[in-house]
């Protein structure tokens, strides 16, 4: 499930994304626009340049920016960035697996075998989204017609 640090990190970063060329915003602007808790967002806004994904400048004219187009930017690498893995169990996860104790057989466990379908689907969509394809939903009246696994 999406936490509230990535679904906050992804209006964040759609907001940057929504600027002109060159454009930056203030945090406190962000927030106040997409109704985010101020000092939440700016460890999130830290996360995400500490990550490459942002810029930012301190004085008149500074504030945050997107490090790269908004096309070269997955919102697979977002999420996983503030919210970690994927995998909605850890017996699941490709990049932090970690075995549970009541499971006798890995290799027929139904539950583990489910949510790494469940894993994989997840990440079939995030990883080849991009931040532009995802502002393409903001402006479309059905992006549901727009997507499909």
């Amino acid at each position: 499930m999406l936490t509230n640090k990535g679904k906050y990190g992804l209006k964040a970063m759609l907001h940057l994304a929504s600027l002109e060329t060159g454009g930056t915003a203030m945090g406190a602007e962000i927030a106040a626009a997409n109704n985010i808790p101020k000092k939440f967002l700016d460890a999130i806004l830290l996360e995400l340049r500490n990550a490459g994904m942002l810029r930012s400048k301190k004085g008149p004219g500074g504030g945050y920016a997107l490090a790269r187009s908004p096309k070269e930017i997955r919102v697979g690498l977002i999420i996983r960035t503030l919210d970690g893995p994927l995998a909605p169990i850890n017996c699941a996860s490709k990049s932090a697996y970690v075995p549970c104790e009541d499971c006798e057989d890995l290799g027929s466990c139904a539950v583990r075998i489910t949510m790494s379908r469940v894993r994989d689907a997840m990440s079939e969509i995030l990883d080849r989204m991009t931040l532009e394809e995802m502002m393409v939903f903001s402006r479309t009246k059905n992006p549901d017609l727009m997507y499909h696994i």
